[in-house]
């Protein structure tokens, strides 16, 4: 099994394992993959990584972690890779995986890296994209100037969308770079953006001082414990891989991904002396809101609602462009040994005007004004095989906390588990958190989750969980308190290096409210929704892979006939090691009652590209993606999907709206490596 195809099924795998849960067509998971790609062209010596540097790999648990740092404390520095099959709490589908982005040998990586150094051996890379689907929605129609400036039903701009990305960087040390991105249906060069891109993004970013650790400049993000106070960019939830749950806060990060509202502008540092560190970092950005003008009081201005989609394609989202600033100030203390941590924090968080929504019963409780506070205090340690940890965080708005505790522990190879408990108030809030969760933000909610992972031999293993909680008070569309559990087992079957099966079945009850109702009180009904899946993993060849998978979804409630769905796709990966070519392509079918048991699926893309596309009514889709590397220092990605529904004559609504039964996609990537 070549190193590369080990690398592009790893990095598959845990983009997958994100998105799927996530079920979110336009997530954007570029620090993931920016991590694996680089630690695969510099593969980390596990004789002098620290434990940062092995958290960066998204792969190993602060157990495993511990393990072998111990291990060389008491037995000396590795001398092969085979070694790692000795460590007590390393099982070989973690040692399969982490392979292709580590070393073992007596060298020492330079701690320490001179500006001068970062920038005579640094690289630089620029990349071009241009996506579009081909056929007309209603919100690109040719209509008069006069309709054009008087209706929020078409856009100003081209169904196209560029991306452009200039970046020179030193390994993870020095990075420089602008991005740039034009959303579908927003102008260019012309009218409303007489600047070209939609959307600017610039980062200067440095590492590796002895006492200054870390400077960012421009745009940033920042992560503190356990997502409870603050975190900017995505994070894990749950998912197939069931301990993976405690999340490793990476204290600054430069910011190179096109999400316009989770990061931070300004300036960040991080200075240490020995095992203590101090991150500081201010922030003024401004944001898109809904302004609302108050003639009863003397004209004041207040917001009442902030948009977070980043689309200024239509008069209205035009209109609410960068109508609020953000102002965002923080400290986190750290103490950090091997194997024990904890830290403190404080973040001021607020708007230069009022923010003030419509109150409804759901959301009394959600912040409402101009300034919040929050303090938190987080903790991991290890001791022995168990790692304990969490963060207890409470805004200074409402006096209400969120609280998350956890442990992870491995009884030996075979046996692992990991226990989360969390109670996040209903009037606890920041603007910016990913605790670990049911629903959607870090609030009004309690839980129980216990993940185990059990590898019964070399070729079989289960992963399994269940996730207990409780929603004390209302939610948008669900008029009361409710409850909820979620069941996943995925046994896994890897007879060889070129078969890989697994099965995978879902189970999830939620409280929603009941379709019938007399319209004065809707009550709550259970949904019960269940997955079934089956997953093949056939190596034909060093160059051909197989993969395929069926899928099928049932959602029962009383208020409502039942509802299935089922996909079946089926992919053939083509990856030579002497051709320049690679090749990836799928067909599939689906066919769902409805919107509701729509299936979301990963799909190959080009670097950097992520696609979740979700699959509803009846139909088929297929798409070829072809990656061509020419004179050493460019690839080229070239991608054309189309999916044509069965029964439809229409597609999307609105602005959206499609005639026609077919949608075709286009991809097209030039990365240029100087």
């Amino acid at each position: 099994m070549s190193l590369a195809q080990d690398k592009d099924e790893v990095i598959q795998q845990r983009v997958e394992f994100i998105s799927e849960q996530l079920e979110d067509e336009n997530i954007d998971l570029t620090n993931v993959v920016e991590q694996l790609n680089f630690y695969y062209e510099h593969p980390l010596n596990l004789n002098s990584a620290t434990s940062d540097q092995l958290r960066d790999l998204w792969i190993l648990s602060d157990i495993q972690i511990n393990d072998l740092q111990l291990h060389i404390k008491l037995f000396g520095k590795l001398i092969s890779q085979y070694e790692l099959q000795s460590l007590e709490y390393w099982d070989m589908s973690t040692i399969k995986m982490v392979l292709p982005f580590i070393r073992v040998d007596d060298k020492l990586d330079q701690l320490h890296v001179g500006l001068n150094e970062a920038f005579k051996n640094g690289k630089f890379e620029v990349y071009l994209r241009y996506q579009n689907i081909l056929e007309n929605k209603s919100g690109y129609d040719d209509v008069v100037d006069s309709i054009l400036e008087n209706s929020n039903s078409y856009y100003y701009g081209n169904s196209a969308r560029y991306y452009t990305r200039l970046r020179f960087s030193y390994r993870t040390n020095l990075s420089v770079g602008i991005t740039a991105e034009k959303d579908p249906g927003e102008q260019f060069f012309k009218g409303k953006q007489k600047y070209g891109f939609d959307f600017y993004s610039a980062h200067a970013f440095y590492k590796g001082g002895k006492y200054v650790k870390s400077v960012a400049l421009g745009d940033y993000q920042v992560q503190i414990g356990q997502g409870l106070n603050f975190w900017s960019g995505y994070a894990f939830g749950k998912s197939a891989d069931v301990t993976n749950v405690k999340k490793s806060a990476n204290p600054l990060r430069a910011y190179t991904s096109v999400d316009e509202t989770r990061f931070l502008r300004g300036a960040a540092v991080v200075l240490g002396v020995g095992d203590f560190s101090l991150t500081a970092f201010g922030s003024r950005k401004a944001v898109d809101a809904s302004v609302v003008v108050d003639s009863l009081l003397e004209d004041q201005e207040f917001v009442s609602s902030i948009n977070l989609t980043g689309f200024h394609r239509t008069n209205s989202e035009i209109e609410r462009k960068n109508a609020l600033i953000e102002n965002v100030y923080g400290a986190n203390f750290q103490y950090a040994k091997r194997n024990f941590q904890v830290g403190v924090a404080a973040v001021s968080q607020g708007y230069n005007s009022e923010f003030i929504k419509d109150i409804q019963p759901y959301n009394q409780f959600d912040f409402r004004g101009k300034n919040s506070v929050a303090l938190s205090a987080d903790y991991s340690f290890v001791v022995k095989n168990f790692n304990f940890f969490g963060e207890i965080s409470r805004t200074g708005y409402s006096g209400k906390t969120a609280v998350l505790s956890g442990i992870l522990f491995s009884l030996d190879k075979r046996v692992s588990m990991a226990i989360v408990a969390r109670d996040y108030d209903r009037a606890y809030q920041t603007f910016y958190n990913a605790g670990f969760a049911e629903g959607s933000r870090t609030q009004n909610e309690r839980g129980l989750y216990a993940g185990l992972k059990l590898n019964l031999s070399r070729d079989f293993s289960i992963n399994s969980y269940l996730d207990v909680f409780k929603f004390p008070w209302m939610k948008f569309q669900v008029d009361g308190p409710s409850d909820g559990y979620e069941i996943m087992i995925q046994p896994s079957y890897k007879p060889s290096r070129s078969l890989e099966i697994y099965t995978r079945f879902r189970q999830q009850m939620r409280q929603k409210n009941s379709r019938d109702s007399d319209g004065t009180i809707t009550g709550l009904e259970d949904v019960l929704q269940r997955n079934y899946r089956i997953n093949f993993n056939y190596k034909i060849s060093e160059a051909f892979r197989l993969k395929s998978r069926v899928e099928y979804v049932t959602i029962n409630r009383a208020s409502n006939a039942a509802e299935n769905g089922i996909i079946i796709t089926q992919d053939l990966l083509y990856r030579p090691k002497s051709s320049p070519i690679d090749i990836a392509l799928r067909y599939a079918l689906f066919d769902t009652d409805s919107y509701d048991t729509r299936i979301y699926t990963f799909e190959s893309n080009a670097l950097y590209v992520f696609s979740v596309p979700a699959y509803y009514y009846k139909g088929s889709r297929a798409y070829a993606l072809i990656r061509y590397t020419f004179l050493r220092k460019f690839d080229l990605w070239v991608r054309y999907g189309v999916s044509i529904f069965a029964n439809r004559t229409s597609l999307g609504s609105g602005a959206e709206e499609i005639i026609g039964n077919t949608k075709t996609d286009v991809t097209i990537q030039l990365r240029m490596k100087l």
